[in-house]
């Protein structure tokens, strides 16, 4: 497998995780907007208040949550998986002597055929410690040495 092959899977589970994301958070708002119209329909007095005014208050939350997920997504569109430098960047691949990092968002380890890929965030901490880093540079992330082996 060719490192753009294995850049591109890795981007299509983080796409496909936020997608997932997207898609629950759309439903949520669904059912907020349905549960309003049961509760004008259904309800009157101060108990009719307070349900609505806690229904209007979920759903904001979840317009913010969507709000989040999109701009998560506009940086994976951001994101070039053909793109190499010599040091770490958004879409980088980066090997190190404990695992081997996807610079992209944070969603924790990713299998690709047998071998194990920790998508994180840039602006996490583990990313903000290997931004800017090349190859032979080191750093300590939770008391632990680490090496950067390849930036790709």
């Amino acid at each position: 497998m060719t490192l753009t092959e294995l850049k591109t899977q890795l981007l299509e589970h983080c796409q496909l995780t936020v997608q997932k994301r997207f898609d629950k958070i759309r439903q949520t708002i669904a059912d907020i907007e349905e549960s309003l119209l049961e509760e004008s329909k259904s309800s009157s007095g101060d108990k009719h208040e307070t349900g609505r005014a806690m229904l209007q208050i979920d759903r904001e939350n979840a317009g913010k949550q969507l709000h989040e997920v999109e701009n998560v997504n506009n940086l994976l569109k951001r994101l070039d998986v053909k793109a190499t430098a010599d040091y770490v960047r958004l879409g980088s691949l980066v090997r190190t002597n404990l695992a081997t990092y996807f610079i992209s968002i944070s969603i924790g380890a990713v299998a690709v055929g047998d071998k194990s890929y920790m998508c994180v965030a840039l602006n996490s901490p583990i990313g903000l410690l290997l931004s800017g880093k090349k190859k032979g540079d080191q750093f300590i992330f939770n008391d632990k040495e680490i090496t950067i082996l390849g930036v790709k």
